[in-house]
């Protein structure tokens, strides 16, 4: 059977109308499937707050301040030697959560306070302030049985490294995202 030139233009041409029209729609859906997706990004407010910026030249040794980041309390302590050596005498076998929970060290850490502290001194100390229990914001300045954080609500008590030693918590107090960019200033995020 022979094809004419005619019928072979033709289905040239049919395939190219075909593809054409595919390519306008699929141009047409992703035009307006895309302020759907792009509304679920973070609003410029919320970009702002994944950072702040906390001066910290104000807090003497043995003192705490607390600042609001993410919609959570996070603890800064300026801890003093008598505190960074009870943390440091810990064995990590008498702690209920062995893990520091620490993202700024890669991978799953023991919970030692150096591996808790965001300096090598051990002198300042920074965690989110709410119990890993049921979310109530523990008391501070040498609160309860072990000298750190204590969460009146169900009972837990937390060390002078903000590790769970007694009570229903589950987990030590979470460290955010921290470093210090100079001398006196804080980073969280």
């Amino acid at each position: 059977m022979h094809v004419s030139h005619a019928e072979d233009t033709a289905g040239t041409r049919r395939d190219f109308l075909y593809y054409a029209t595919a390519g306008a729609g699929a141009v047409t859906a992703g035009a307006a499937i895309w302020p759907l997706v792009n509304q679920m990004n973070p609003s410029a407010d919320v970009q702002a707050l994944s950072q702040i910026f906390v001066d910290v030249s104000g807090l003497s040794e043995g003192s705490q301040l607390t600042v609001n980041y993410l919609g959570k309390p996070v603890f800064i302590r300026r801890r003093t030697a008598e505190e960074i050596e009870q943390a440091r005498e810990v064995e990590l076998s008498e702690l209920p959560d062995q893990v520091a929970r620490n993202p700024n060290i890669s991978g799953e850490v023991p919970a030692t306070d150096e591996n808790r502290a965001l300096d090598e001194s051990g002198e300042w100390l920074v965690m989110t302030g709410v119990c890993t229990h049921l979310g109530c914001v523990p008391l501070g300045d040498g609160a309860g049985d072990f000298n750190g954080w204590f969460c009146p609500c169900h009972g837990s008590h937390y060390d002078s490294s903000g590790r769970i030693r007694r009570g229903p918590a589950p987990e030590n107090l979470p460290i955010p995202v921290v470093q210090f960019t100079d001398d006196t200033t804080i980073q969280l995020g």
